[in-house]
C-alpha cells in the first residue's frame, strides 16, 4: 500500500510540475504585434475570386483587410509594424495536404539512406558502410535503423538481403526502411525479435519474402513490417523533442503553416499534442488518426476529437490504407505492372486489407459520422474504396462527406467521375512526376498509365476540388518543387510525363492552399488571404505566375501562423 501511494504521490508531482510548466510557457510564446501591414507587394488572397492586391492588414492574429496600399496604409498605419514587402509574393500559408510530421527528422535516430536527387547513396557497399559506422557507435543489441533506401536506384538494382545486413552486425538488430515506406529489409536478429521465423505465415495484406529455398530474405512487406517499424522506430521522450524542433525548424523555413501526421496512434497523438501545447511546434498541425489505433475510441464515442482540439491542433480525419506503394511493387492494380514483378507478368500488386473488411470498417465510420482518409494508390484499390463509400452512402446518406483518397495516383476517369457523384476528394502526390515519373514510365506502369499519374487536370475538368502533397519523409519537404512539379510535370532528368495534366500556376496554389483546408473542413479559417481569417501566410521572393519554369528556385523570405513570424524570427 505504502508503494501504492508513493507512485500516486509521485504522479501528483509530476503532473503538478506539467502543468506549471505548461502555464510557464503559455506565458512566454510569441505574441502577434497588435496590428501589422503588408504593403507594397504582390498579395495573391486565393479567395473565390482569386483577387490579387498590393496591401494587407492584420490585428492580432486575424486578417482585417486586403486592398491598396496607399489606402490601408491611411486606414491602419496608425501604430502599425509596417513590412515592405518591396514586390515580394505575399499568400496563404502552405497547408500539408499529407504527410507524417516530425519524421522529416528521422536523421536524429536513423541514417539517411536516400539516392539523387534526394540524397547521395548509389551503391549497396556504401549502404552497409553506412548502417555499420551506426553500428559502431551503437551499444550491443540495441537497434541500428536507416531510412530512404531505394532499390530501383542503388547499382545493384536490388534490395539488401538479411545477408548484407548481417555482415554488418549479428550483435545488433538492423532495419532499413524502403523510401516507399511501405517494406524495409532486417537481419537475422531484428526478424527474430520480430516473431519471424522459418514457418511464420504470411499476415493478411502482408508478404514475407523467401527466396528459393523457401528462408527469409528479410524484406517484409505492408502489414509484415509493422511490427517490425514499431520496434526499430522506437523513439525516447528526448529523441522525440529532438525530431520535433528539427521537423518545425524544416516546415517554417518552407512557408509551411499547417503540417500534417497522416497516420496518428495514440501515443504520438498524446506527444504531439503536448508538444504543440508547449510551442515545440509553432505551425498548425492536423492529426488523422489511426483506424485500429485512436480511431476506434473516436469512433464509438469513448473520446471526442474536442477533447485533444486546441486553436493550434486539430484531430481529423480517421486513416486507412487499401494498398502499397507503386514503386515498391505493392501498389494494388487494374492491369499487371510493366515490368514484371520477379518474372510474374500477371502480378497486379495486392490490398492490404481484404474487402469485406474494407466495406465493414468504413461502414461503421462512415455511419459514425467521421471523415475518412484512405490511401489508395493503384486503380483497382480505388475501385475497392470507392465500392465501400458508395455501399456506405447508400446504408447511411451523409452529405458533404469530403472523404478523402490519399495519392489516388492511378485513378481513371471513371473513377473521378465517381469521386465527384459521391463527394469524394482526391489528394494527388504530384511530386511523384519528379522523384519516380522515369521509373513509373519505365519499369511499374508503362508510359501510357504513367502519364496519367496524379491526373489534376483531369479532376480539374470533373469538377473535383482536390489537393496536392508531398507524402514527408517520402519526399521532402519542398512545397516549391510541389509547386512545380503540379505546373511543369518533368521528371528528375528532365522528361515530361503526362503535360496534359499540368496546372496553371493559380490552379496549383490553390490545391496547395484554399482547397487543401477545405479537404480538412479548415477553409473558415486558414488557406486564404480574407478579412476574419487566420493571418497564416508566406511572403515568397518573388510572384510565382511570373516564370512558371522556375517556380523551385523561389525563397521563402517569411513564414507566418496568427500574425506571428515563426521563419526567420525577424521580418
Amino acid at each position: 500500500m505504502k508503494r501504492k501511494l508513493a507512485i500516486v504521490a509521485m504522479t501528483l508531482v509530476l503532473l503538478v510540475i506539467a502543468v506549471a510548466a505548461l502555464l510557464f510557457w503559455q506565458t512566454i510564446l510569441p505574441q502577434p504585434p497588435q496590428r501589422q501591414l503588408f504593403l507594397n507587394g504582390v498579395v495573391l488572397t486565393m479567395d473565390p475570386a482569386d483577387r490579387v492586391v498590393s496591401a494587407l492588414a492584420v490585428e492580432g492574429e486575424r486578417i482585417v483587410a486586403v486592398g491598396d496600399s496607399d489606402d490601408l496604409k491611411a486606414r491602419y498605419g496608425k501604430d502599425a509594424v509596417i513590412h515592405d514587402l518591396a514586390g515580394k509574393a505575399l499568400l496563404p500559408g502552405f497547408v500539408d495536404a499529407h504527410g507524417h510530421f516530425p519524421a522529416s527528422g528521422l536523421a536524429v535516430i536513423g541514417v539517411d539512406l536516400n539516392s539523387p536527387p534526394i540524397g547521395t547513396l548509389e551503391t549497396m557497399a556504401q549502404l552497409q558502410a553506412r548502417m555499420g559506422a551506426k553500428a559502431a557507435e551503437t551499444a550491443k543489441g540495441k537497434w541500428v535503423f536507416g531510412f530512404g533506401y531505394d532499390d530501383t536506384l542503388l547499382a545493384e538494382r536490388r534490395h539488401p538481403t538479411r545477408q548484407d545486413l548481417d555482415a554488418i552486425s549479428t550483435e545488433h538488430p538492423i532495419y532499413v526502411w524502403h523510401i516507399s515506406g511501405h517494406m524495409g529489409v532486417a537481419n537475422s536478429r531484428a526478424l527474430a525479435l520480430a516473431g519471424i521465423g522459418p514457418g511464420s505465415p504470411n499476415p493478411p495484406g502482408g508478404v514475407i519474402v523467401r527466396d528459393a529455398r523457401g528462408e527469409a530474405t528479410g524484406l517484409v512487406q505492408e502489414n509484415s513490417a509493422i511490427e517490425m517499424q514499431k520496434l526499430a522506430m522506437q523513439i525516447g521522450p528526448l529523441d522525440f523533442v529532438r525530431m520535433v524542433r528539427q521537423a518545425a525548424a524544416e516546415y517554417a523555413a518552407q512557408g509551411i503553416t499547417t503540417a500534417q501526421n497522416g497516420a496518428t496512434d495514440r501515443r504520438s497523438a498524446q506527444g504531439l499534442a503536448w508538444a504543440s501545447r508547449f510551442g515545440l511546434i509553432p505551425m498548425r498541425l492536423e492529426l488523422w488518426p489511426m483506424w485500429n489505433s485512436l480511431g476506434p475510441e473516436l469512433r464509438d464515442g469513448k473520446l471526442k476529437a474536442v477533447d485533444y482540439d486546441t486553436d493550434r491542433l486539430h484531430l481529423g480525419a480517421v486513416k486507412f490504407f487499401s494498398d502499397g506503394s507503386i514503386q515498391g511493387y505493392t501498389g494494388f492494380l487494374g492491369h499487371p505492372y510493366h515490368v514484371p514483378y520477379h518474372g510474374d507478368a500477371e502480378y497486379r500488386g495486392f490490398p492490404t486489407m481484404d474487402q469485406k473488411q474494407l466495406v465493414e470498417e468504413i461502414g461503421r465510420y462512415h455511419r459514425a459520422g467521421i471523415q475518412l482518409a484512405i490511401h489508395s494508390n493503384g486503380d483497382a484499390a480505388i475501385d475497392n474504396v470507392l465500392d465501400a463509400i458508395e455501399t456506405a452512402q447508400q446504408e447511411t446518406t451523409r452529405p458533404d462527406i469530403r472523404h478523402i483518397l490519399v495519392h489516388a495516383q492511378t485513378a481513371r476517369l471513371d473513377q473521378l467521375d465517381r469521386m465527384a457523384r459521391l463527394s469524394v476528394i482526391p489528394s494527388f502526390f504530384s511530386a511523384h512526376t519528379y522523384y519516380w515519373g522515369d521509373r513509373h514510365r519505365d519499369i511499374f506502369l508503362g508510359p501510357e498509365r504513367a502519364a496519367n499519374i496524379s491526373p489534376t487536370r483531369w479532376a480539374k475538368q470533373k469538377g473535383l476540388r482536390f489537393s496536392v502533397h508531398l507524402d514527408t519523409p517520402v519526399a521532402p519537404m519542398n512545397p516549391r518543387l510541389l509547386l512545380w512539379s503540379t505546373v511543369n510535370r518533368l521528371s528528375s532528368s528532365g522528361q515530361p510525363i503526362g503535360p496534359e495534366q499540368r496546372l496553371t500556376v493559380m490552379e496549383a496554389l490553390r490545391a496547395m492552399t484554399i482547397d487543401a483546408a477545405w479537404q480538412i473542413h479548415q477553409e473558415n479559417r486558414i488557406g486564404s488571404l480574407e478579412p476574419g481569417k487566420l493571418a497564416d501566410m508566406v511572403v515568397l521572393s518573388d510572384d510565382p505566375r511570373k516564370r512558371p519554369e522556375a517556380l523551385r528556385n523561389l525563397k521563402v523570405d517569411a513564414t507566418l501562423v496568427g500574425g506571428v513570424t515563426i521563419f526567420p524570427r525577424e521580418l
